[in-house]
This record gives structure tokens, C-alpha cells and sequence, in this order.
């Protein structure tokens, strides 16, 4: 088994100041007056690892999330159709776009950082540089997927991100909702959770250094996830006992069909869906890490 005094080190967050700098500097960016949307309602925020304090020593990228909330994009699959019909009443069509929207930050960004700054398939790239750590910049939409609507005042939503692939294909997620149930299962768990997050995050990258593992199988978002579905009551004693007990509940007793996102609007295994983990590759990483801690030292 993996000794204590390695999953102790691989618990540890890793240096939060330059990328705090970084979100700060590129925020300030962002949030300048006299750029285009700047009459516009909108918000910055980080989300992924150091918003949600599960950074390690081996990640520099942060992800910055600026949302658009002068429009939204919208599911009224729930509503009856009488809802539907007031929703259209009330709501018109957004004049200035998501593409307006996506447009316009790049601009912001590549005036104020010039070649440093790529479009890439889902975010805005920034080269690090000096100081500044490496950075995505999702230029996103508020999303509302409804659960009634009579009237302003009488309404209910489901509150996302909405953004957009280079294929054009939307992707929804809620951010908020991850980082918030992420933090309420940390207390839970008497402050287990997120170090063992860390220690996922630290293994996975152990086999891909060693070539165990293939970069890019088990994300950061997803190891959260998985973790996110361990009972409380499998968290506490020592790093091993956690470990053993969670892999132990998850390749035993869980159903992983039913799994969800930390977000609890996704499940966490699916195929061919671009907010879930690939069944294969699930199943991959676990295995891999169940050998690695069944022959470590051998």
C-alpha cells in the first residue's frame, strides 16, 4: 500500500499566490471600463481547482468563468405549455448574443495581451508569462433550466454556465453549484474530503509521469465527482483508511450507473455526453490506481 507520509504530502494544496495575481490581473482586465459589454450585467469568477481549493504543486492553469447575464440561454422542457406561453410573453429575443459576448472578451484580452492570447476550442487561452500563470477564460451566458414559471415573481430555475465549442455545440454546467456542494461534503467529512482530492489528483499524475496512465483520462472535475458520492461515514482515521474505504464502497458497493456530477444535475458516468466521464476511462484510472497501491515499493 501507499504509505501515509506520501498521502500526507500529495494532501497539501499547492501554492495558491501567483494564480490569485493571475485571476486578479486578468479580472481587472475584464472588468476595465470601456470595453464593449461594458454597460452590459455580467460577472467574473474561478472556478475548477483553486476555485474549489483542490489545487496541487503540479497544476499552474486557472479557469476564469466571465458570464453574461444581460441574456440567458434557456430549458422550458419542464414547463407545461401554459408556462410556456407566459415565458414568451415576457421574455424577447436577446439583441447582443453569446457570439457578440465571446467576440468582444477576446478582443479585450488580445488588445491587453497581445500574441500571449489563443481562441481555443472551448476557452481563451493565456499563455503564461513572467508572473502570470497559464489561464482559460470562458466567455459564457447565464443558463436557467426552468422548473415553473407563472410569472417573474412566481418562477423556478436551475441556475448554469452556458457556452460554446468550436462546433457550435452548447455546453451546460453549474460551476456554482459544484464548488458549493463540493465545500458542504468537505464539512461533512470533517475537512476529508478536499485533501483527499488532492491525493486522487496527486496519484493520477504519479501514473502519468511513470506512463501507467494516459494524460487527459481522469480529470480533475471528474475525480471531484467521484469522491463527491463516498459516504461521510467512509472519511476519517488516516489517508489509507480513507482510501481503502472509498475505493473499497465505490468498486463494491456503489451503483455507478447512478453516480452524479458534484453538481448533482449530471450523472458522473456517461457516454459520448461532454459534461460526464466515459464509463472506459472511469473504470481504467481505478484499476490502474488499485495497482499501483496493491504494488507500490514492489
Amino acid at each position: 500500500m501507499i504509505p501515509e507520509s506520501q498521502l500526507e504530502t500529495w494532501s497539501h494544496q499547492g501554492a495558491i499566490q501567483g494564480s490569485s495575481d493571475t485571476y486578479l490581473s486578468i479580472k481587472q482586465t475584464l472588468e476595465a471600463a470601456g470595453t464593449p459589454y461594458s454597460g452590459k450585467k455580467y460577472k467574473v469568477f474561478l472556478q475548477g481547482s483553486y476555485g474549489n481549493d483542490t489545487n496541487i504543486y503540479a497544476e499552474s492553469d486557472v479557469d476564469i468563468v466571465i458570464q453574461l447575464d444581460s441574456c440567458f440561454q434557456h430549458d422550458l422542457t419542464k414547463l407545461s405549455e401554459a408556462e410556456k406561453a407566459v415565458w414568451k410573453q415576457v421574455f424577447s429575443d436577446a439583441v447582443y448574443t453569446h457570439v457578440d459576448f465571446r467576440r468582444d472578451v477576446l478582443k479585450v484580452l488580445t488588445d491587453k495581451y497581445g500574441t500571449s492570447v489563443k481562441d481555443g476550442k472551448k476557452a481563451i487561452m493565456l499563455d503564461a508569462n513572467g508572473n502570470r500563470r497559464k489561464a482559460d477564460v470562458i466567455p459564457a451566458i447565464q443558463f436557467r433550466r426552468y422548473h415553473k414559471f407563472n410569472s417573474l415573481n412566481d418562477q423556478a430555475f436551475d441556475e448554469g454556465i452556458a457556452f460554446y465549442n468550436s462546433s457550435n455545440e452548447m455546453i451546460v454546467n453549474y460551476p456554482k453549484y459544484h464548488s458549493a456542494n463540493l465545500t458542504q461534503k468537505h464539512q461533512q467529512t470533517n475537512k476529508w474530503l478536499k485533501p483527499m482530492v488532492r491525493i486522487l489528483k496527486n496519484l493520477r499524475s504519479h501514473l502519468v509521469d511513470n506512463g501507467l496512465l494516459k494524460s487527459g483520462i481522469a480529470p480533475s472535475y471528474y475525480l471531484e465527482g467521484l469522491l463527491y458520492n463516498v459516504p461521510s461515514d467512509k472519511f476519517g482515521l488516516s489517508y489509507q483508511d480513507c482510501f481503502v474505504k472509498a475505493f473499497t464502497w465505490i468498486q463494491k458497493e456503489a451503483v455507478k450507473e447512478n453516480l452524479v456530477c458534484a453538481n448533482e444535475q449530471y450523472y458522473l458516468l456517461r457516454d459520448n455526453e461532454h459534461t460526464c466521464w466515459s464509463k472506459a476511462d472511469c473504470e481504467l484510472f481505478l484499476n490502474t490506481a488499485i495497482d499501483c497501491w496493491n504494488n507500490w515499493g514492489k
